[in-house]
């Protein structure tokens, strides 16, 4: 069987810009709500979806804006939008699909910890994380954890990893420390690109195998006067690096106490009619032909 991991705070914002505004009878705001229902109800109406879960950022601070004052917030996000977080849960959760809100930790970390426990499991072929943010491709191993990009239709295995980023899973967060991560509100090492970083992660992997000395470097592409500029900004920044690391790590101790089978799919609740009844859309629960018992 195959489980969907689906990044909820992503679908939302995608929904959000990309689906028509539409207000509730109250005047709210629903548009990124109502649009995430359909898609995650188009998932579940394929064939291979059988096992599903969403994490959501039910705040979006976490225990990382502790480590970095820089970190991202909630701050200039449109308040309709952050106002549907809530509403957005309650919603999936009447469709029957497990719900993961995170506040200690974010949406990433519970898919992180969702896939590093049920990927052990002999009866799972394939664990699709249902999202394209760079910081889940370090999750990617062979073609049993792939990101799947539901808007362009897009799959990334271990190869497609190391095409797209030009290093392989484990050193994403190493890179992400090097590059910076302008979504998650750390800048990075100055003078280090993805060119460079890809490189020299490449051949060493992780931030701290990396020569000091740059006269010691073995990376072809890159000269050495390059390489001396690279080495002593690194140098200066460690401990910021080593920062960025962290931030970019994902969590998988996150206490999760759902089982596999607690992810399947057996349709939604009754209660989804009323609710999307109160968001001013009667047809979505025409559209669906599985319910569970009262």
């Amino acid at each position: 069987m195959k489980i969907h991991l689906v990044d909820g705070t992503y679908e939302l914002f995608r929904n959000h810009f990309g689906a028509p505004p539409r207000k509730a009878a109250d005047g709210r705001e629903v548009g990124a709500t109502l649009g995430l229902l359909r898609s995650l109800y188009a998932l579940l109406s394929t064939t291979d979806v059988t096992h599903l879960a969403v994490a959501f950022d039910h705040v979006i601070e976490s225990f990382r804006n502790d480590l970095y004052a820089g970190y991202k917030t909630g701050e200039g996000v449109d308040p309709s939008l952050l106002a549907q977080f809530p509403l957005a849960e309650r919603a999936v959760s009447a469709l029957g699909v497990v719900v993961w809100p995170m506040t200690e930790f974010e949406a990433d970390d519970a898919l992180a910890a969702a896939t590093k426990r049920f990927a052990k499991l002999a009866s799972v072929d394939q664990i699709v994380i249902c999202s394209p943010d760079k910081d889940l491709a370090q999750l990617v191993s062979g073609k049993r954890v792939v990101c799947w990009d539901r808007r362009r239709e897009i799959v990334i295995d271990e190869p497609g990893v190391l095409e797209k980023y030009g290093v392989r899973p484990e050193s994403i967060p190493d890179w992400l420390a090097l590059v910076g991560a302008a979504a998650d509100g750390f800048p990075g090492i100055p003078g280090w690109g993805a060119k460079s970083a890809s490189a020299v992660l490449l051949r060493y992997k992780h931030l701290e195998s990396i020569p000091g000395d740059a006269r010691k470097w073995r990376v072809d592409s890159i000269t050495a006067g390059r390489a001396a500029s690279l080495a002593e900004a690194l140098s200066t920044r460690r401990a910021e690096a080593l920062l960025y690391r962290q931030l970019a790590t994902l969590r998988t101790d996150v206490p999760l106490k759902e089982k596999l089978s607690d992810l399947a799919w057996r349709g939604a609740h009754e209660r989804l009619k009323e609710l999307c009844h109160q968001l001013g859309d009667d047809k979505l629960p025409e559209r669906i032909s599985r319910w569970r018992p009262a």
